[in-house]
């Protein structure tokens, strides 16, 4: 899903001042937030918390990144006790390991590692493409790899005996006490992937992860996926260097066009055979989720069909791969990924996640497939308390199956927060756990006694707690860092609710400059992203207030605002713009728009919108839509739906290209473009390899032929974040001058 998780920026009000409307006179007594300071160490660190790991026997492993490189260390927490104990020898390691690299490479300190093993004996590090393994108890590096060929995807068996990696499509196990390495698979190649991902699964289905093995609970075999790219369409992306500028090629399916086609194989550990899952009953399009039962004798499967309507939840043997259905579901538009597939120790239950009857709730099932009970339900959704995509859904948090309880965050207390609740696996005795108002990310220890609470709201940096099951505190780990923001001049916003023409309140975020006057009349830059289920506002801390901190002391008053299908509030909502792409979404945000336009605090002649991926798509509907702005920025925008990949643009305008060709050109931007109304700039970098370039290189091609003034900034061979340091000095510096000379 083409997104973009906008953050940082800032800029010296002097920069502005010379053009800022309506700014004040009166020069704040602490200096304003700069450009240079947001994106150093410093502003990157600044709402960073200490990384964690919950190992198997319940305690805690922490590295906190945000001290001097000299004071890092990976620290042991007993949870029970609070005692706190160095887990190693920093120096140690640093010399074993730099003795293992070239001496033109040293290391002052290790980060964090890719991965632990379940005990946190060893530690994995991926290192120009090697595999290094830390003995964390001897300080001791070992290297398992020296190859021309990059190591990838490694992953400890849960014994921690062995490591999995792909190395050219192929996968491999080395095992740990020996160093011995096993092939697992031969037959890798550019178009046959084996445990790792085409980039439609990495993107879509498996959330920007590269997850394409799973080790069975008893470490003797891998499940995996194998994917075959052989029919995807290739899209190239041409370099300016060198002389003769390289090209880089992709498998891209683009809507309507042949997916890679996967299946699911199970390989036992040195026997040198696959048994591959086979689903007989209906045919499927999708692989979503691939999960070992605890007894490490069947695996679970879920497909879904190409329409996106219809998902299957499998069994197999691990012996013969002969899958079982075991329930369907059904949704009328398209049907959300999940990751709450969670098996109980009885081995008899399962509890599954389904927004059957419009809301995100969990059900409990015999294994068999027969419905117990619905536990969670309300007119309210659970919701994902963690860092991922929004588009992967995960909201059971843990399981403390002895006690009968079961821990989820959701928007039961309002849709901008975050809160965690328990309830038992009856559906009776649910309880909200946390109390302060914002949001908390959750980690549960294993066995679901302990848990960290990362919290924060709008006006505070992220805190890290350690509670107890029952939400009472037992560790204050990490205070928010509200020194380091207190140097600068920095100001807050307010959380409001702006309603749409039929009384739906839609939440947005309101920053204002200092000294504002509701007497004068201000510019304002909205900020959109629009896309189903995709929330910009929230009571938590979000850095993307450090831009908007640049524009508030310009004197621009600077506001998010989410549809209603934007909110995450229910999949009723998020369904009402299914098949009918900018259509719902517009008219929320020109509702809300023409409402701003109403305050007397709002200068109606001065009013600019911008979005990045879908933002930057909608950021085009909107200005080819209506009248309502005066000058737009464009980032990274999808202009036509058959320019982007299968999985997403066929959920959301409703099938095929050569299905629905009606849906595709109303939803289509392209013969727009002559109705573009407002000064507009389109950004892009040349290797975006989720929005392809030819997505705005289409729009402008018609907004050249239609006579349209525009402007554009293109950043060469970066991708769709346009991530860079300097890159990203030069964008958002030439997004203020933009502003500054059309708003």
């Amino acid at each position: 899903m083409f997104t973009r998780t906008f953050f940082l920026t800032a800029i010296l009000a002097a920069t502005l001042a010379a053009h800022a409307p309506a700014a004040s006179a009166q020069s704040p007594a602490k200096p304003p937030l700069t450009l240079e300071w947001v994106l150093g160490d410093e502003g990157r660190r600044v709402a960073s918390l200490p990384a964690h790991v919950w190992l198997a026997d319940g305690k805690l492993l922490l590295y906190d990144a945000s001290r001097p490189a000299a004071q890092r260390a990976f620290e042991l927490l007993d949870p029970a006790t609070g005692a706190r104990r160095p887990a190693l020898d920093m120096a140690a390691a640093v010399a074993s390991l730099n003795a293992l690299l070239p001496a033109a490479e040293p290391r002052q300190t290790l980060n964090w590692p890719d991965a632990f093993d379940a005990s946190g004996r060893r530690a994995l590090y991926l290192l120009n493409g090697d595999l290094f393994v830390l003995d964390v108890a001897a300080a001791r590096f070992t290297r398992l790899t020296k190859t021309d060929a990059e190591e990838r995807s490694a992953e400890f068996s849960p014994d921690g005996r062995r490591l999995a990696f792909v190395r050219a499509h192929d996968l491999y196990v080395i095992d740990l006490d020996t160093q011995a390495e096993t092939r697992i698979t031969t037959d890798g190649s550019e178009t046959t992937l084996n445990g790792t991902l085409s980039w439609v699964y990495w993107e879509e289905i498996f959330g920007r992860r590269d997850i394409g093995y799973w080790w069975s609970p008893d470490s003797r075999a891998l499940a995996y996926l194998q994917t075959d790219e052989s029919a995807v369409p290739v899209s190239t992306f041409v370099d300016f260097q060198p002389e003769t500028p390289r090209v880089i090629r992709q498998h891209y399916p683009k809507a309507g066009t042949p997916n890679p086609r996967v299946r699911v194989g199970i390989a036992e550990i040195g026997r040198g055979e696959t048994t591959w899952v086979r689903i007989a009953d209906k045919p499927f399009e999708y692989v979503l989720r691939v999960k070992w039962l605890p007894d490490s004798r069947r695996l679970s499967v879920q497909t879904m069909t190409r329409d996106q309507r219809e998902s299957g939840l499998y069994f197999a043997p691990r012996d013969t791969g002969a899958a079982q259905r075991i329930l369907t579901e059904t949704d009328p538009a398209w049907i959300n990924i999940h990751d709450d597939l969670h098996f109980l120790a009885d081995g008899q239950h399962f509890l599954w996640a389904s927004e059957r009857d419009g809301y995100y709730h969990l059900y409990r099932y015999t294994m068999d497939g027969r419905l117990v009970n619905q536990v969670t339900r309300g007119p309210w959704a659970l919701a994902s308390s963690g860092a991922g995509v929004f588009w992967i859904r995960q909201a059971v948090t843990g399981i403390d199956e002895a006690g009968g309880w079961v821990y989820f965050t959701a928007l039961e207390h309002s849709p901008l927060e975050r809160h965690l609740y328990r309830i038992k696996l009856d559906g009776s005795g649910m309880t909200r756990l946390s109390t302060e108002p914002g949001v908390h990310r959750i980690s549960m220890a294993p066995g679901a006694q302990f848990y960290l609470d990362n919290f924060s709201d709008v006006r505070t940096l992220p805190a890290l707690t350690l509670r107890r099951a029952d939400g009472a505190q037992q560790l204050a780990l990490a205070a928010p860092r509200m020194e380091v923001l207190a140097r600068f001049d920095v100001q807050y916003p307010e959380l409001i609710s702006i309603p749409a023409a039929d009384g739906f309140q839609m939440p947005a975020r309101v920053l204002k400059p200092r000294d504002f006057q509701p007497t004068r009349k201000y510019p304002v830059v909205i900020y959109v992203y629009g896309g189903p289920s995709a929330p910009t506002v929230a009571n938590a801390w979000q850095r993307d207030l450090l831009i908007d901190q640049s524009l508030a002391a310009a004197g621009y008053v600077v506001v998010r605002v989410d549809n209603r299908a934007a909110t995450a509030i229910s999949k009723r909502l998020e369904n009402t713009v299914a098949m009918q792409a900018y259509g719902p979404e517009v008219a929320d945000l020109l509702d809300a728009t023409r409402w701003l336009k109403a305050q007397p605090w709002v200068d109606a002649g001065r009013v600019g919108v911008w979005g990045w991926s879908g933002g930057g798509t909608m950021t085009l509907s909107l200005m080819t839509r209506s009248k309502e702005f005066k000058a737009g920025i464009s980032v990274a925008p999808g202009t036509d739906w058959r320019f982007y990949d299968t999985k997403w643009a066929e959920a959301l305008v409703g099938g095929l290209p050569a299905d629905n060709p009606a849906g595709y050109d109303r939803a289509s931007l392209i013969p727009r473009a002559p109705d573009l109304h407002g000064r507009l700039l389109i950004v892009y970098g040349t290797y975006d390899d989720n929005v392809h370039p030819q997505n705005e290189q289409a729009f402008i091609d018609a907004l050249i032929k239609s006579g349209k003034l525009f402007e554009q900034m293109v950043y060469p061979m970066r991708k769709h974040d346009i991530g860079d340091r300097a890159a990203s000095l030069h964008l958002y510096r030439t997004m203020l001058d933009f502003w500054q000379r059309n708003l």
